[in-house]
C-alpha cells in the first residue's frame, strides 16, 4: 500500500519497532530511531510525536485511507434538527454500505499481511508493552466511530437506526481483529477466505429482520429456542460464527441495562 508507506515513513516506523523489539520500548530513545531511519532528530518530530505514535503511524494514515473510501460512497448527510432544514439526504439504493464497510476493513487486513514482518513484530511488541495495548484499543475504537458514522449516514431511511448501526461496525471490526490476530500467530495461514466468509454472515445477519417490503421478517428458528441466534431486539444474537467454532455475538438491550442483565444475554447466547 504505496499511499499509505511512503520510503520514509516506512523507514521509520520498520526502524522503530525492530528496535524496540531488540532493545526494549523503554530502553530505545527519539535519536536511535532517528539515526536507524536516517532521519534527523527535528524530522522524526515533524512526523511523529513520541515513540508510541510512530507504533502506529500506519494506523493513523490507514484510517484516513478508510475514511477517503468511505466518502466515495457517503451520500449527504441527512440534515440536523438543529440546522432547520428538512431532514432528508440523498442516498445511492445501488450501494450497499455493509459491503462498503467490510471492504475498507478488508483493506486494514490486507495492509497488515502485506507488511508481514512489520505486522508481526509490532504485534509482539504490543504483547509486552501495556501501554501500548491501551493506544491499540483507542484505535479500534476510532474504526468503529468512522465506520458507524458512515452507516448513519448512508444506509436507506429505514435501516438507518444508531443501534443497528453501532452493532454492525463494532461486529465487522471484532471479526476483523479476531482473524487479524490468528493471522499474526500463524502467518502461514491464508485467512482472507474466512474473512470473507464472516463479513458475508455479517452482512446477512444484518439485513436478516427485514424482508424486501419492509416488514419484520417471520420469526426465524430461533424465535423457536434456538438460543444466540434470535433477531428480537433485546435478545442475543449470534453474527459470526469462525472455522474454528467461536462466535461473535451482539446482544440489544434496554436502555438501563446493567452488568447483570448484559451478563445474562450473552451468556444464553452461547448456551
Amino acid at each position: 500500500m504505496t499511499a499509505v508507506r511512503t520510503h520514509t515513513h516506512a523507514q521509520a516506523v520498520d526502524a522503530a519497532i525492530d528496535l524496540f523489539s531488540r532493545q526494549g520500548y523503554e530502553q530505545t530513545t527519539v535519536e536511535e530511531i532517528a539515526d536507524a531511519a536516517r532521519v534527523s532528530r527535528a524530522t522524526f518530530f515533524r512526523r511523529f510525536r513520541s515513540k508510541e505514535d510512530v507504533v502506529f503511524a500506519d494506523h493513523e494514515l490507514l484510517l484516513e485511507e478508510v475514511v477517503v473510501m468511505l466518502a466515495e460512497t457517503r451520500p449527504e448527510a441527512r440534515a440536523s434538527e438543529e440546522s432547520g432544514r428538512a431532514p432528508e439526504r440523498a442516498w445511492d439504493p445501488t450501494t450497499d454500505p455493509y459491503l462498503e464497510v467490510c471492504r475498507a476493513a478488508r483493506l486494514v487486513f490486507d495492509h497488515h499481511v502485506g507488511q508481514r514482518e512489520t505486522s508481526i513484530a509490532r504485534h509482539q511488541l504490543l504483547q509486552q508493552v501495556p501501554a501500548l495495548r491501551d493506544r491499540e484499543l483507542v484505535t479500534t475504537h476510532r474504526y468503529e466511530r468512522a465506520f458507524t458514522a458512515y452507516l448513519r449516514d448512508t444506509l436507506s431511511p429505514d435501516r438507518s437506526t444508531t443501534t443497528m448501526s453501532i452493532a454492525f461496525a463494532a461486529s465487522v471490526v471484532a471479526v476483523h481483529n479476531a482473524i487479524l490476530r490468528r493471522w499474526l500467530r500463524n502467518p502461514h495461514l491464508d485467512l482472507r477466505p474466512e474473512l470473507e466468509e464472516a463479513f458475508a454472515d455479517l452482512r446477512h445477519a444484518a439485513v436478516a429482520p427485514f424482508t424486501h417490503d419492509d416488514e419484520p421478517a417471520a420469526p426465524s428458528s430461533a424465535a423457536a429456542g434456538d438460543p444466540g441466534t434470535a433477531d428480537v431486539a433485546g435478545e442475543p444474537r449470534t453474527l459470526a460464527t469462525g472455522g474454528d467454532g467461536r462466535r461473535v455475538v451482539v446482544t440489544v438491550l434496554e436502555p438501563g441495562a446493567g452488568p447483570d442483565d448484559v451478563a445474562r444475554a450473552v451468556r444464553d447466547a452461547l448456551a
